[in-house]
């Protein structure tokens, strides 16, 4: 299994950023609101142990994409495998937990949106690069 360091850290850091915007001003009061967190407790905790779980867990799913979608992958098929993962596997997954903890349709649109995109972000800057 070939990995694309540099690729690799290019496709984290790009989730990562995307993820601020999407739990910040994009989607940051529907999630609130469908996840029952208050605004307090948004900013409460160790900032840098939470952003520094997101953004390792980030990379190694990162890396263990590129070596699932192959040296061999192109910009199209990098995106197409993303959105399938995001949708299918992690959104669907989300759903499945959701359905069984009652929690608000809006709550998956949101968590399985982001992955969802963040995924197919990733698969392009991934696949661009082999």
């Amino acid at each position: 299994m070939q990995i694309h360091w540099l690729s690799v850290i290019v496709a984290a850091v790009s989730t990562f950023v995307l993820g601020g915007l999407w739990y910040g001003p994009l989607f940051g009061r529907a999630w609130m609101r469908a996840s029952g967190v208050t605004e307090e407790e948004a900013k409460s905790g160790n900032p840098a142990i939470t952003f520094g779980v997101a953004f390792v867990l980030q990379f190694l799913a990162a890396a263990v994409f590129d070596g699932f979608i192959g040296p061999d992958a192109t910009l199209g098929f990098g995106v197409a495998a993303g959105l399938a993962a995001g949708l299918f596997w992690v959104a669907g997954g989300l759903g499945v937990v959701y359905a069984f903890e009652h929690r608000p349709p809006a709550h998956w649109l949101v968590n399985g949106g982001y992955h969802t995109v963040a995924y197919a972000m990733m698969g392009a800057i991934l696949g661009a690069w082999n």
